[in-house]
């Protein structure tokens, strides 16, 4: 199997629209701009730019090296990463995309092809396709293509693409990937490992088995197998459906006045709403929370959270509004400067076993049509084409910060590439 991974994704998204950029130094913001979150190679080798530091502190430092900042968009990386799944599908029909920049691909039936020229095929297709470098990892387990996957893009002479296709890459392999790069192994087993003189992942391999069962568990087994070769986890084709759907962002500045929460409430109820319909899901219970700033030495501290049951499980964003409403009158209280209002729909089932009574009126056709029609139209025209009264239509106060935003290229309309003659 094959571990696709795409080379600092999030800047390299950027790269792919701002020609002038290639070559130079690029790292993207997290929410409201605080810290760097994401950093290219070029970025990366500056010494002196620390990760997740806030971006105030470094921002004469930035400017030193003339790195160029964007504000996350995550629209940009989702669209992106689905066009490098969709050249990927062409290389294999069992695909698992494990996560935003992360794809595991099925190569089995293939071991007549030369695979390293299969992986080489890959990595340019891809690059010619949507304009996004990747690394190629290729194994006989999971585990041992992320190792791979290291080493193909650690190592320059690999090009990035590396083969672990003979018993002596293997233990090559896995003598130059330290314990702590072995995926799947957390910190604390890793400390664990380190104390017992397990420094390499080889190390680990030639402890003995029953070792690793009674102090790591059947998840550090599993580790130990895949890496000596032994298949424990198959590629999986289907995402298996969410058991809760939640977010939860900083404001752009503090807030106080309720009815400007209630807005900000309302969009991300919109979102995880959305979410629901996607994948024919309701939730049976809604979560609000709201939040003060906990490293302000300054405001005062209140962290207020209600839970209830639904009456009935819905995905219909005017009623799970109506219901989020009600709590955030009940847990909001003025006189604090809150920095953060969340929602969380969980207990969630599929929308084909709801068992609804003779006065619901959610799943009625009418509101079901109408819940179409929303994201029919959004799709199309972009998101919040047609959204609820309650997002509220002034300048939003609560939105983050995205001063260094680059345009959603790919999914509005209104912010398309322009190519001057």
């Amino acid at each position: 199997m094959a571990l696709v991974d795409c080379n600092s994704f999030y800047a390299s998204c950027e790269q792919v629209f701002r020609a002038d950029l290639q070559g130079k130094p690029v790292v993207v913001l997290s929410n409201n701009d605080g810290c760097i979150i994401a950093a290219n190679k070029e970025a990366k080798q500056i010494a002196d730019i620390p990760m997740f530091q806030p971006v105030f502190k470094i921002k004469d430092l930035l400017k030193a090296h003339q790195v160029t900042m964007f504000s996350s968009n995550y629209t940009l990386y989702g669209e992106m990463s689905q066009r490098v799944i969709n050249v990927l599908r062409n290389f294999s029909p069992h695909l698992e995309a494990y996560s935003i920049d992360e794809s595991f691909l099925d190569l089995s039936g293939l071991s007549h092809k030369d695979l390293s020229a299969y992986g080489k095929e890959i990595k340019e297709k891809v690059l010619k396709h949507t304009g996004l470098p990747v690394g190629v990892g290729i194994a006989s387990t999971k585990v041992l293509s992320k190792v791979a996957n290291k080493l193909a893009k650690k190592i320059p002479e690999n090009e990035g693409v590396f083969v672990i296709d003979s018993e002596a890459k293997r233990i090559e392999a896995l003598q130059k990937t330290l314990i702590a790069d072995v995926w799947g192994i957390g910190r604390k087993h890793v400390k664990r490992l380190q104390n017992i003189g397990i420094y390499t992942a080889n190390h680990f391999t030639e402890l003995p088995l029953n070792w690793v069962r009674k102090n790591m568990t059947v998840v550090g087994e599993r580790m130990w197998r895949e890496l000596r070769g032994e298949k424990m986890m198959e590629v999986t084709n289907h995402s298996q459906p969410r058991k809760a759907v939640a977010t939860a962002k900083s404001f752009g500045k503090k807030l106080e006045k309720l009815d400007i929460i209630e807005e900000a409430c309302a969009y991300y109820i919109s979102e995880v709403s959305e979410i629901l319909r996607k994948q024919n899901s309701t939730a049976s219970y809604l979560q609000v929370f709201l939040n003060t700033n906990y490293h302000s030495d300054f405001d005062k501290q209140y962290h207020p959270s209600i839970t209830v049951k639904l009456e009935m499980p819905t995905n219909n964003t005017f009623v799970l509004i109506k219901e989020a409403n009600k709590i955030l009158r009940k847990i909001y209280k003025p006189g604090f400067r809150y920095k953060k209002v969340g929602v969380c729909l969980s207990g969630l089932r599929s929308e084909n076993y709801v068992q609804t009574n003779l006065f619901c009126q959610e799943f009625s056709g009418k509101q079901q049509n109408l819940m179409q029609m929303m994201d029919d139209m959004n799709a199309k025209y972009g998101k919040s084409t047609i959204f609820s009264s309650s997002l509220g239509i002034r300048k939003k106060e609560w939105e983050l910060i995205k001063e260094e935003r680059s345009p959603r290229y790919t999914t509005q309309w209104k912010e398309l590439l322009k190519v001057q003659g």
